[in-house]
């Protein structure tokens, strides 16, 4: 089975994380995401994935290379410009088989997408949508439903009077390769969901309500829910089975001193000092430094980093190669990009973002 994954966006949400590392790999629980992505969809039969890439293309390359490492076979197609969601499909249309997946690369999720082609073929559709039912459609697309699965309407942000259904488009569909013939050519800025998809009601586009988990991981909030539910298993994963066989905590080759509290994940020659305290829901990336009484929970850490003594992060993500002084604290959804240097006694809270190599001396910032 095959699948186009759609990873050329630039991930402005999650900047500045994604300023220096590419959103289909940044890391998630020290993995690239899109590791996550090619597990789950081998689990349903995909051996064949064509990646559709533009910002940062290269590096995803040479994080993901020929799909080896991931037990599928990876093809690369580079948008010249940024083409839309249906305008990447159509530009990668000469590779694609008579039937195949399409999933939005953001997304987080172990939904039964066996079960989904199961009913994309029963129906003969010449399109089935993932759905996915969630409190407050007001920020999505709604979709709407005829009593044989077929898709009635779209209605775009609906205002509460309007939300008769929770069902919202999931980013995983069902194709079959002939919907490409009434597409505009090559080259063409096409969006999937405005142009392609309404000009299908009524005419083979069905939907599929799927069960499990679902996440869009575009925001550092999302994205730190994302990690604290992998580590907590509430999102099947192969990394999942294995904190659950080590009691939700995971720490080979790294040097504890200090004490951990479950989930929690370390990379490989992670060091945490002694009265130190890493947890609950932590991912610690290779090399990070923990330094002595400083406490790390709910929070990513990425590689490299170097945090002091007597520091507190908590419900932050700190980017690769980041120094962080003693007596910090960083707290609320703080983001650091890559080499920030933060000298003694800062405190950053309330969402505050640094960009990449930004440096702040000794108490620079306390609010």
């Amino acid at each position: 089975m095959q699948a186009l994954i759609l990873a050329g966006g630039e991930g402005t949400r999650l900047r500045p994380l994604t300023s220096t590392i590419p959103k289909p790999v940044v890391p998630l629980a020290n993995r690239p995401h899109l590791a996550f992505m090619t597990e789950w969809l081998r689990r349903h039969g995909v051996d064949d994935v064509i990646l559709s890439c533009g910002f940062m293309a290269e590096g995803v390359r040479r994080v993901l290379g020929d799909g080896e490492a991931f037990g599928v076979r990876i093809q690369y197609v580079e948008e010249p410009e940024p083409l839309g969601t249906g305008g990447a499909l159509r530009y990668a249309g000469d590779r694609l088989d008579e039937r195949f997946l399409m999933l939005n690369g953001d997304v987080l999720s172990d939904f039964d997408l066996s079960a989904q082609l199961a009913a994309h073929e029963r129906s003969g559709a010449m399109a089935t949508i993932a759905l996915y039912p969630v409190e407050d459609p007001s920020m999505y697309g709604l979709v709407r439903l005829n009593q044989d699965g077929s898709v009635r309407e779209f209605l775009e942000k609906p205002r509460p009077e309007e939300s008769d259904s929770n069902l919202i488009n999931a980013g995983a569909y069902v194709l079959e390769r002939s919907l490409l013939d009434d597409m505009a050519p090559p080259g063409t800025n096409i969006s999937i969901e405005r142009d392609v998809f309404p000009r299908l009601v009524n005419r083979g586009l069905y939907g599929f309500i799927g069960e499990g988990y679902w996440l869009d991981i575009g925001t550092p909030e999302r994205y730190l829910q994302a990690t604290f539910d992998i580590l907590e298993g509430n999102v099947r994963t192969e990394l999942g089975a294995a904190l659950e066989d080590g009691r939700r905590v995971l720490a080979d080759g790294a040097a504890v001193a200090g004490r951990l509290i479950a989930p929690a994940l370390l990379g490989e020659g992670t060091s945490v000092a002694r009265t130190a305290i890493v947890g609950g829901c932590v991912a610690l990336g290779p090399g990070v430094e923990v330094g002595e009484a400083s406490h790390i929970e709910r929070s990513v850490v990425l590689e490299g980093t170097r945090i002091g003594a007597h520091s507190r992060v908590n419900f932050s993500i700190v980017g690769p190669r980041v120094i962080i002084g003693d007596h910090c604290q960083l707290d609320a959804g703080v983001v650091l990009g890559e080499g920030v240097e933060l000298g003694a006694g800062n405190v950053l809270r309330a969402g505050a973002r640094l960009a990449p190599g930004v440096r702040l001396g000794d108490g620079a910032i306390r609010h």
